[in-house]
């Protein structure tokens, strides 16, 4: 559990709501489902039209990773790197035949195979830059939706509080509907500019962090396995590991 990004939402929340208390205001009042409504759902609206159906919904399965964040398994990863080069070094690449077949990463799984089968370095290379490059264009068109979505969500909240406004001029004449009116169109502002810096922009830069983690975990296996096919003493392949673990 990732306690930093509960307590993050937990701390923005409760100074909110402490501000408001502070200055004598209700906690209510900041509960208006008219402005929720035109906010969330315009501001998922914009989203899901500058969006793939398919990225949309991997955005927000993405999103568990706030707060369920993926092991740092780095310098695991390493010492199964490190033991990979001693068997190449002891019975050749056809020793790691075994290990193919047990492993469940697919991209560790590819790797591996290509050494089996005696891929030169190079191809090696090319072959898995290729994965990678794919592999961060999807990951980062899903978690770009929360960056749209921080985007969209300060305008959707004007548009509400405009809206608020036209049914405040609409009554002018009944004193009882002005306060609900002006209560929309202030709440909707906050809503919109509160969910995008207190929530959306937030979860997008996470997302990118853990996008940027995973990419660096395939360079250094990537870099691994290119030095392991050249011949590299198993010494030589330990160090450069060591240099993605600090």
């Amino acid at each position: 559990m990732d306690w930093g990004s509960l307590g993050g939402i937990a701390l923005a929340l409760i100074g909110i709501l402490l501000g408001q208390a502070i200055e004598g205001g209700r906690i209510g009042s900041l509960l208006q489902p008219a402005a929720f409504f035109i906010v969330f759902f315009g501001t998922v609206g914009a989203v899901l039209l500058q969006t793939k159906p398919k990225s949309f919904v991997m955005g927000l399965v993405m999103a568990k990773l706030i707060f369920r964040p993926p092991v740092d398994d780095r310098e695991a990863l390493a010492r199964r790197t490190n033991a990979w080069s001693l068997i190449v070094r002891k019975d050749g690449v056809l020793g790691l035949e075994n290990l193919v077949q047990r492993e469940t990463e697919p991209f560790i799984k590819k790797g591996l195979q290509m050494m089996v089968d005696a891929t030169q370095p190079d191809k090696i290379r090319e072959v898995c830059a290729i994965d990678i490059h794919f592999y961060e264009v999807q990951q980062r068109s899903a978690a770009k939706i929360w960056e749209a979505a921080g985007g969209y969500a300060p305008t959707i909240g004007i548009l509400g509080a405009v809206i608020g406004l036209i049914h405040v001029m609409e009554n002018l004449s009944d004193p009882n509907l002005l306060g609900s009116g002006i209560a929309v169109a202030f709440v909707a502002t906050i809503y919109g500019v509160g969910l995008a810096n207190l929530v959306f922009l937030p979860i997008s830069n996470k997302l990118k962090a853990h996008i940027q983690h995973e990419l660096m975990r395939r360079e250094m296996l990537l870099n691994a396995w290119v030095s392991i096919t050249k011949g590299d003493h198993p010494k030589l392949v330990e160090e450069r590991l060591q240099a993605y673990l600090r």
